[in-house]
């Protein structure tokens, strides 16, 4: 099992900018494919972007293309998500979550979760 750890959410304006990052505890963190969702109130949880083990593949949600990027340096331990140009509707929990399988966009193919940090974007 490897325990994550969200941080560097909070409260912003709309247009600004935020990276959140995430800490992994464990050395076998290269092995897995990381992922970031997000879940805003009476919805449900839903994929934002992933990133392969050796960081050559991304992939992003289509409403966030364009404005988040998604990375990871194996040697912290660490994934972020920068997020730029934010809008309200980008406001929700965001979630850091280890899969020891494929990139997936599915929630349910993520075995490792954090708790997550609130990202608000207010206009």
């Amino acid at each position: 099992q490897v325990q994550l750890v969200e941080s560097g959410g909070g409260l912003v304006q709309a247009g600004a900018s935020l990276r959140l990052s995430c800490a992994a505890s464990g050395r076998t963190f290269s092995t897995y494919t990381m992922g970031w969702f997000r879940q805003a109130p009476g919805k449900e949880r839903e994929f934002v972007a992933a990133v392969s083990r050796s960081a050559g593949n991304t992939y992003y949600a289509d409403s966030v293309k364009g404005r988040f990027t998604i990375s990871r340096d194996n040697a912290k331990n660490t994934v972020y998500l920068q997020m730029n140009s934010l809008k309200p509707e980008d406001t929700a929990v965001y979630y850091c979550a280890a899969s020891t399988g494929y990139t997936s966009r599915r929630t349910s193919d993520y075995r490792y979760w954090g708790q997550g940090t609130q990202v608000t974007a207010s206009s």
